[in-house]
C-alpha cells in the first residue's frame, strides 16, 4: 500500500486556462482513483501534435480549463477497486485509447478499437462517475484523452495503462505511448512490407519517421520519403530513408513520379500527413497486383477520398489504421521490448529536453517546427 493511497494529493500541473495561451503551472488537488482507475506518478511526458491541436482549439469542441498531455511514462501510486492487472510500483505507459478486454473489438484479433475506451477528445471527465479527478480550490479542471499527463500525478482508467519492463528507461520509452508506436505499427502491423521491398512514406514528421523506422526494421531495400520540406531529408536518413521526393519539384502528380522511379510503383506506402491529396497519391503510387497503401494521418472531417475504381480493381489495397493496430495493454509492452533488445532505435526521435517548469518551451519548439520530440522531465 502506498502512504498516499485513498488521500487527495496536492501537486503541480500545467493548466491551459484558454486556447493558445501559455500553460500555467499551479497546484492542483488530485483525487484518489475510483473503481477500475489508477493514480500514477508521471515521471516523464512529451508533447505530441494532438496536444498542440486541441490547445490551439482547432479540435471539435474547445474545453477549458484543461490539463493536456498524453505521451508519458510513470509509476503506479495507487489503484481503485477492481483493478487487478497493475499494482503499486509498476512502471506504466498511459495511452489515449484503451483495451477493456470484454468488448467485440477487444476480443477480435483484428481490431484495437475498444468500444468502451476508444479515443474521445470531447470528454473532460472520468467514465465511472462523469467527474474530474483534478480540482483547484474545489473548481474542477478538465481531463484530456483520459490521460492528462502534464501533471505530477494523474488518474487513468486501468484499461488505458500498459505495464512495461521495469528496466526500461522511462525518459526514453515515454514517447512510445502515442506517435512513434502509431507510425511503427502502421508499417509492421498493417503494411507488412517484405524484406527487400520498396516503401514510400508521405510526411516525415515524427509519425512518418517512425513508419520509416518500421520499414528499416522490416528490411525494405528502398524507403522513399515524400515531403514538401527539403530540410527534413537529412534527418530522415537516420531512419532508413534512402531517397527523397518533393512534390513541389515536379510539374505532374507525385504518384506518377514515384511509379516511374520504381518501375510501376512501390510495394507499400504509408501516409502520415492527413492531407487528402497526399492520401490519394499514396494510394495511386503503389504497384498494381500487390501494392498496399496505409492511411495514418487524420484528414479534415469533410474531406472526400476520390480515385478511379480501376485503381482498386487492378489489385491495389487501401487500408486504414488507428494507433498502429496495437492493443495498448497487450501489445505495447512488446514495443518497449523491441527497444530494449536494440531492434527499435528510440533515442534519435528525442531532439529536445526541458524541465517541467519550462513546458511552454516544448510548445514553442513544435510551433516553430523544430525537432521531433521534446521530453519534459517532471522531476526537473
Amino acid at each position: 500500500m502506498s502512504t498516499t493511497a485513498g488521500l487527495v494529493i496536492p501537486c503541480k500541473a500545467a493548466i491551459a486556462w484558454e486556447a493558445g495561451k501559455p500553460l500555467v503551472i499551479e497546484q492542483v488537488e488530485v483525487a484518489p482513483p475510483q473503481a477500475m482507475e489508477v493514480r500514477m506518478k508521471v515521471k516523464y511526458t512529451s508533447l505530441c501534435h494532438t496536444d498542440l491541436y486541441f490547445w490551439e482549439a482547432k479540435g471539435q469542441s474547445p474545453l477549458f480549463p484543461r490539463i493536456f498531455g498524453h505521451e508519458a511514462a510513470g509509476v503506479v501510486e495507487s489503484v481503485g477497486e477492481g483493478v487487478s492487472d497493475v499494482q503499486v510500483g509498476d512502471h506504466v505507459l498511459p495511452v489515449f485509447t484503451g483495451e477493456c478486454g470484454d468488448c467485440r473489438h477487444c476480443k477480435s484479433e483484428e481490431s484495437n478499437m475498444c468500444d468502451l475506451l476508444r479515443i474521445n477528445t470531447d470528454r473532460g471527465v472520468m467514465l465511472s462517475d462523469g467527474k474530474s479527478r483534478f480540482s483547484i480550490s474545489g473548481t474542477p479542471i478538465n481531463h484530456f484523452l483520459g490521460t492528462s499527463t502534464f501533471s505530477e500525478y494523474t488518474v487513468v482508467h486501468s484499461g488505458c495503462l500498459a505495464k512495461i519492463n521495469p528496466l526500461a528507461p522511462l525518459d526514453k520509452v515515454c514517447i512510445l505511448s502515442c506517435g512513434i508506436s502509431t507510425g511503427l505499427g502502421a508499417t509492421l502491423n498493417v503494411a507488412k512490407p517484405k524484406k527487400g521491398s520498396t516503401v514510400a512514406v508521405f510526411g516525415l514528421g515524427a509519425v512518418g519517421l517512425a513508419a520509416a523506422e518500421g520499414a528499416r526494421i522490416a528490411g525494405a531495400s528502398r524507403i522513399i520519403g515524400v515531403d514538401l520540406n527539403p530540410k527534413r531529408y537529412e534527418e530522415a536518413k537516420k531512419f532508413g530513408v534512402t531517397e527523397f521526393v518533393n512534390p513541389k519539384d515536379h510539374d505532374r502528380p507525385v504518384q506518377e513520379v514515384i511509379a516511374e522511379i520504381t518501375n510501376g510503383g512501390v510495394d507499400r506506402s504509408i501516409e502520415c500527413t492527413g492531407n487528402i491529396n497526399a492520401m490519394i497519391s499514396a494510394f495511386e503510387c503503389v504497384h498494381d497486383g500487390w501494392g498496399v497503401a496505409v492511411l495514418v494521418g487524420v484528414p479534415d472531417k469533410d474531406a472526400v477520398f476520390m480515385t478511379k475504381p480501376i485503381n482498386v480493381l487492378n489489385e491495389r489495397t487501401l487500408k486504414g489504421t488507428f494507433f498502429g493496430n496495437y492493443k495498448p495493454r497487450t501489445d505495447l509492452p512488446s514495443v518497449v521490448d523491441m527497444y530494449m533488445n536494440k531492434k527499435l532505435e528510440v533515442e534519435k526521435f528525442i531532439t529536445h529536453r526541458v524541465p517541467f517548469s519550462d513546458i511552454n518551451k516544448a510548445f514553442e519548439y513544435m510551433l516553430r517546427g523544430e525537432g521531433l520530440r521534446c521530453i519534459i522531465s517532471m522531476e526537473e
